[in-house]
């Protein structure tokens, strides 16, 4: 139901977008977010909008570097990522949920990951 691309390996202080298409239903009926997991580590939560898009919300270790935005007419949200540090590196995956939430058991659909590997 959500479909990623866009993931890869990027340098120290390079950029990367992700994208997350999904369908009309999903897209206009949830808040979208995107969540992360490193090695060994709980997934966690890094960015969400609204439905609306008016409103977007970041986790404080990627706020000033991350921004999340959606394209109506695609159905598709996207996650810009500038200034990669290697501590990004991790799976990404696009979630939806019926409210907003930073908790991951509140996700009621996810993407199917995108590794995101910051090296030089």
């Amino acid at each position: 139901l959500l479909v990623e691309t866009g993931g890869g390996l990027v340098q120290p202080g390079g950029s990367l977008t992700l994208s997350c298409t999904t369908s009309e239903s999903i897209f206009s009926d949830y808040v979208m977010g995107w969540f992360r997991q490193a090695p060994g580590k709980e997934r966690e939560f890094v960015a969400a909008i609204s439905r609306s898009g008016s409103i977007t919300d970041y986790a404080d270790s990627v706020k000033g570097r991350f921004t999340m935005s959606r394209d109506k007419a695609k159905n598709t949200v996207y996650l810009t990522m500038n200034s990669l540090a290697p501590v990004d590196t991790a799976v990404y995956y696009c979630a939806a949920a019926n409210s907003y939430s930073r908790r991951p058991n509140d996700v009621n659909y996810w993407g199917q990951g995108s590794q995101v590997t910051v090296s030089s």
